[in-house]
């Protein structure tokens, strides 16, 4: 046997000595529960014998049987409740396999190679990451006679949507080995017994912890979760270890699979986490507040982390491998997956609807800079002139003093009345104002900024294209606030106020200067001057919102030829 196979075996029974221990935790509450009722049993058996007689031991025998009675009516509840408990499931993008032949059989194969169960299922997650959910609890079936995910024994596998896009198709091979490798373990009845007990306690806090709940249920429910809550945290290290032991074995049993090139696709996975974190903070985000939904964004990791290895010279090798199959060819309709997952991402980090509107369209890359970039900068400065009107801020001197000028906000922030905290605080009232009296995100996403917040959606996006949907997260994670997981804290009043004031600037060069908004793959939004984004406007704003000091922007006019006392159009 083999140091690989030695590793793998002990790691199965450290992961398996784990799960039983978890079973004996659930046995010894079981113990504890049904030992009043053992007690009545033996104390009524001595009755009936002759023994222990009179009436003291009658008033025992009863009241132990009224105890008896109650701890196991109250465990039977405790019971039910933990076994209909809806555990948490993550929200994907569903893949069958008439949408992704090649990436069913890419996935069986493996398993074949690994020697254990292939998943019963793949979906897609938008994010840089892949793991094995077990969707086999009865909650999560679609209903009589319809489709059961995770009806079968074997765990869903989920992928990192952009995986696919960036990693070529033996690259992903070596990343999901570990992952699917993990579906040995899976089978084991210990292991899938503990995990389903662990899994139901969590479910059951969950539930208890749900608000909305009339009294008759959450008195029950409370109750429920407070056990559930002392027996997961009696089994939490059991249940850690056994994972990691988990792990450990998965990932020992896949090393006999594609060695040489899981280093290569473990750098793949960093790049590409690096890569979709940017996309989403810089520039999904400022859509997303705008009211759209970029609707390629697996695509735009590609280009994204095409510009980071023409910028940076240590990734120059990276942008070499793109001349490879791009795993993205696994699917039938790569478009529609790549949709779908867009929508997802913009569901769970930033809480928009379930569906496209009015206010919550899609937009594709090409359109980003009209539809996005200037209408986000003319927005800005439109509330940046009502909020100085509202402070009896004067126009600046013009033909026409009702129309909106970049002179007037640099005369305000460089004047007496110093680097504009009131106007400031006024932004900042102004966009908790938008945001309070906003549709909610099931119905819409309203123009301007939003923060990330509101109810979770009940609707269901469907994209019937070969085989591609995505899962509500309403079925998926209860009725809980959306997003699940926000990508930026709020923004301060000065903050905001720095950015209204870039805004004013932009829209300033786009009507005088001849100007264009643009979009870098890194940093979002740009302002291209001659076909060249500007990069350095960040600072001289900064000067004159913080110091009060106009010199440097003014500088930064002159060098590109805005004229700051023309009129700006706004939205």
């Amino acid at each position: 046997m083999s140091g690989i196979d030695v590793g793998e075996e002990l790691g199965a029974r450290a992961a398996r000595a784990r799960a039983l221990s978890l079973l004996r935790m659930r046995g010894r509450a079981l113990g504890v529960a049904i030992l009043p009722a053992a007690v009545a049993v033996v104390l009524f058996a001595a009755d009936a014998q002759g023994h222990l007689a009179g009436p003291a031991w009658d008033a025992v025998r009863w009241t132990v049987l009224a105890v008896a009675v109650v701890v196991l009516l109250v465990t039977v509840l405790v019971a039910v409740s933990v076994a209909r408990a809806r555990p948490a499931v993550s929200p994907t993008v569903p893949v069958t396999e008439a949408g992704a032949p090649d990436l069913y059989r890419l996935v069986r194969e493996l398993a074949d190679r690994l020697d254990v169960p292939a998943p019963s299922a793949i979906a897609l997650t938008p994010d840089c990451d892949s793991w094995l959910e077990d969707r086999t609890h009865r909650a999560l079936r679609r209903g009589p006679g319809g489709p059961a995910e995770g009806g079968d024994a074997a765990p869903v596998l989920v992928i990192g949507s952009p995986f696919l896009w960036w990693m070529r198709v033996a690259e992903l091979r070596a990343v999901l080995a570990p992952v699917v490798a993990g579906t040995g373990p899976s089978a084991d009845p210990d292991i899938a017994a503990a995990r389903r007990f662990v899994r139901g306690l969590d479910a059951a806090i969950a539930d208890a912890a749900a608000p909305g709940r009339g009294p008759l249920r959450a008195a029950p429910l409370a109750f429920t979760g407070w056990v559930s809550r002392l027996l997961l945290r009696a089994c939490r290290e059991h249940a850690a270890e056994m994972e990691r032991c988990v792990a450990a074995a998965a990932s020992m049993r896949a090393q006999t699979v594609d060695q040489g090139l899981r280093i290569t696709a473990q750098e793949q996975v960093g790049l590409a986490y690096a890569g979709w974190d940017r996309l989403l903070t810089r520039v999904a985000l400022p859509a997303w507040r705008m009211g759209r939904w970029p609707s390629r964004l697996d695509a735009g990791v590609v280009s994204a982390l095409t510009e980071l290895s023409r910028r940076d010279r240590l990734a120059d090798g990276f942008a070499l491998r793109l001349g490879e199959r791009p795993a993205c060819d696994l699917l039938e309709e790569p478009g529609a997956a790549d949709e779908a997952a867009s929508l997802l991402a913009a569901r769970l980090f930033h809480g928009g609807p379930a569906e496209s509107g009015p206010d919550w369209a899609p937009v594709d890359w090409q359109q980003y800079p009209d539809e996005v970039v200037d209408r986000k900068w003319r927005s800005e400065a439109a509330r940046l002139h009502r909020v100085l009107g509202a402070l009896g801020v004067p126009r600046a001197s013009a033909a026409d003093p009702a129309v909106p000028t970049l002179a007037r906000v640099v005369e305000h922030l460089s004047g007496p009345g110093g680097p504009g905290e009131e106007l400031a605080a006024g932004i900042g009232a102004e966009v908790a104002r938008e945001e309070a009296g906003s549709p909610d995100r099931d119905g819409g996403a309203g123009s301007g900024d939003r923060a990330p917040g509101g109810e979770s959606p009940t609707g269901r996006a469907e994209h019937g294209h070969g085989g591609i949907g995505a899962d509500d997260p309403l079925d998926l994670w209860g009725p809980g606030p959306l997003p699940l997981f926000p990508l930026q804290p709020p923004r301060t009043g000065a903050e905001l106020l720095a950015d209204h004031v870039q805004a004013m600037v932009c829209c300033a060069a786009v009507d005088t200067a001849g100007a264009a908004p643009g979009l870098d793959w890194l940093d979002g939004p740009a302002l291209l001057v001659g076909g060249e984004r500007r990069a350095d406007l960040a600072d001289p704003v900064l000067s004159l919102v913080e110091d009060g000091d106009p010199d440097p922007l003014l500088a930064w006019l002159a060098e590109v030829g805005v004229r700051a006392d023309k009129p700006v159009r706004l939205v």
